[in-house]
């Protein structure tokens, strides 16, 4: 049975259905949700590429700056958690990183937890014995850690709202095809609005990430010391509440090609949506996470050294006008293209306010930018 015709059987039971949980079955449905049913979503033969398939650069950058973490955790065990990790190539390489460092390398260990079946087959195909596989930050004893999600928070499924005479939800109904209809918000999604102190004007709409508030509480009750690096593309709730976003920031993806129709290629397609870093910045620090900053990619790759890191490569390969075309070429995604639409917030918890690299070219959070395309 396809995918749509189950959903259209659960709306002709239940009724109409909430865009959060008809997002959730066209992404997660086992065996034929988009993350639990194709082999290669990611890369040139995929839908999308992320950071980390673009160049191993991106990943030895994140080693960078968890080797300076590590240092100011006092040098300890150190545990390496990330969320989501797709093929498994952030991983990969920044344990490639790290390898140049023995004593941190010797007393790491890296655990991924991973959603998706499918992602999961592909990425214990090629990762080390250090990496292990969990389904809840619970089951991972606690200790000094790091924690890092790329791309991750933009995937949770959300929740729709318009403002009307009140904030009315979006549910999903079928009559011939898949149709809106809109039902009074309730209070958890009003409450969303009040603490963020955002208040819609009439006739705009956009997404609340509810799933995301309990995941950073998740991470920040189980954090005892460590930080948190999370990267995504985004904004603060200035912008993302901005009457330019009227229409919200929902986005399809499939072969590389954009579109704002999650009702068609049910399972087949991507769905995304801006992460707010105000609500991750907020309901952090409720629940004891500490904000040290937020930077766009561009300027947290270059305060720790991207440029001279891969000047370095090309000196230590063969120099030649192909390879001075592929460094160009990558320099500009992660720099000029994602580097400038790519957001990255740090938080930690129960560290001092040590100098990081990454966040040595901070700027007004005013100034970063929304617009992924």
């Amino acid at each position: 049975m396809l995918l749509s015709e189950i959903i259209i059987n659960r709306i002709k039971n239940e009724g109409p259905i909430s865009f959060r949980d008809f997002m959730e079955m066209a992404l997660y449905y086992p065996e034929l949700g988009y993350y639990n049913s194709k082999q290669n979503i990611i890369g040139a033969e995929g839908d999308f590429y992320t950071n980390a398939s673009l160049s191993a650069s991106f990943g030895a950058m994140l080693g960078c700056q968890i080797e300076e973490m590590w240092k100011t955790l006092g040098k300890k065990t150190l545990k390496i958690i990330e969320y989501g990790a797709g093929t498994g190539l952030l991983c990969h390489d920044i344990l490639d990183y790290l390898k140049n460092n023995s004593d941190l390398y010797n007393c790491c260990s890296y655990s991924i937890i991973e959603k998706s079946t499918s992602m999961r087959e592909i990425e214990k195909k090629h990762l080390p014995e250090k990496v292990s596989w969990h389904s809840s930050i619970q089951e991972i004893p606690q200790m000094n850690a790091c924690i890092v999600s790329n791309e991750l928070v933009d995937n949770f499924s959300v929740h729709q709202v318009v403002m009307e005479d009140q904030l009315m939800e979006v549910f999903i109904d079928y009559e011939h095809g898949f149709k809106e209809v809109l039902q009074p918000a309730n209070e958890g999604l009003l409450a969303y609005f009040e603490t963020l102190n955002v208040t819609l004007p009439k006739g705009f709409r956009t997404e609340i990430n509810l799933e995301a508030i309990t995941w950073i509480k998740e991470i920040a009750q189980w954090l005892k010391k460590g930080y948190v690096i999370t990267i995504d593309y985004g904004a603060l709730s200035s912008e993302l509440y901005n009457i330019n976003r009227r229409l919200g920031t929902l986005l399809c993806f499939n072969k590389h090609r954009i579109n704002d129709n999650p009702y068609q290629l049910i399972g087949e397609q991507d769905i995304t949506t801006h992460t707010n870093f105000s609500a991750l910045k907020d309901w952090g620090a409720k629940y004891g996470l500490k904000y040290r900053g937020l930077v766009n990619q561009a300027n947290f790759l270059l305060g720790l050294g991207f440029q001279e890191y891969q000047d370095k490569l090309a000196k230590d390969k063969q120099s030649n006008a192909q390879l001075a075309l592929q460094e160009s070429i990558i320099n500009y995604r992660l720099l000029m293209d994602l580097g400038t639409k790519f957001k990255v917030l740090i938080q930690q918890k129960g560290v001092s306010d040590y100098p990081l690299s990454g966040l040595k070219l901070l700027i007004s959070t005013q100034n970063l930018s929304l617009n992924r395309f």
